[in-house]
């Protein structure tokens, strides 16, 4: 038998730590507006196993930031069987908002006409390849679904941090410019690997700039897709003193062709990190284009502080 208070055991109750008042209040955790539209991740390159596991797992950290979100993958040369192509996921998506409101309708409810995007669309991209994003563009138009695309997510300086992350974990670079050891392999220049030409070398270029600054190497940018870049870089980079070089794949993975950072490492004669792949920033990055797209505060700046 209990009290109001607690068990009748004696036993100590938990209660809630009551709300810290005053500006120094934590905010009240974000979570996605009801009848927000989907969150449509779309995955370029061959679909496949291995792209699967990273877009789900982009999805995974950007719903573990916004609660509720509705968040799908749609792929730019998906089959529609086991890989749902982009026109398909986002024709799906308007076709249930529209059975939605019609189920609505049926039941009595007073329920405004759906309006606005029923998706935002963001590119697995960490810049700008305008092939991939003429195609992404017309799958948008061809599902004849009100859909926003938003930008690529870089350049960005949680990026750089990516890389960063990747070389130290492949052993080109130390953790943390701070400690004060050495790595044996650190390299002492670094290739900025990208894909989508010259448009993409030049964005890739700002985010080197800023791993520069944080390994403070020379840092320059080549394209995967143009042969003969990678090893001019190399070269220049050895030409004005680097001696030990490493590349530094700028891409998530799936938009590069398999086999294709391999060839350029080889080319250039140095070792490689991992490409970006589903390291957090990337899933943070998808979100926040979601959000700016609708105008929605991102999480961290949810709440306002009580004076």
């Amino acid at each position: 038998m209990s009290s109001p208070t607690g068990p009748a055991s004696g036993l100590p109750v938990r209660m809630p730590r009551p709300r810290q008042p005053g500006r120094h209040r934590r905010p009240e955790p974000a979570v996605a507006p009801e009848g927000a539209p989907a969150l449509v991740l779309a995955v370029p390159g061959t679909p496949g196993a291995e792209a699967r596991s990273l877009a789900e797992e982009v999805i995974s950290i950007a719903r573990s930031e916004l609660p509720g979100l509705d968040a799908r993958i749609g792929y730019v040369d998906g089959d529609n069987a086991e890989y749902p192509t982009l026109q398909t996921v986002l024709a799906h998506c308007a076709e249930q908002r529209t059975a939605r409101y019609q189920q609505a309708l049926a039941a009595g409810v007073e329920a405004a006409e759906p309006q606005g995007p029923v998706a935002v669309v963001v590119p697995l991209l960490a810049g700008p390849d305008n092939a991939l994003m003429r195609r992404i563009r017309q799958a948008v138009v061809d599902s004849s679904a009100p859909a926003e695309l938003t930008d690529v997510l870089g350049p960005h300086p949680l990026l750089a941090e990516a890389l960063h992350v990747r070389l130290s974990e492949a052993g080109l670079s130390r953790a943390d410019r701070a400690r004060l050891f050495t790595v044996a392999t650190a390299a002492d220049g670094i290739i900025l690997a990208t894909s989508g030409g010259e448009e993409a070398v030049q964005a890739a270029g700002i985010t080197g700039m800023l791993l520069a600054a944080r390994l403070a190497v020379p840092v320059l940018a080549a394209a995967l897709d143009e042969p003969g870049s990678v090893a001019a870089i190399a070269e220049q980079l050895r030409g004005s003193g680097s001696v030990q070089l490493a590349l530094a794949p700028y891409v998530i993975g799936p938009e590069a062709a398999e086999g294709l950072l391999d060839a350029a490492a080889k080319e250039a004669g140095c070792a490689s990190a991992e490409a970006l792949g589903a390291y957090p920033a990337i899933g943070k990055l998808t979100l926040s284009n979601y959000m700016n797209a609708l105008g929605i505060a991102p999480p961290q700046q949810a709440g306002t502080p009580v004076r």
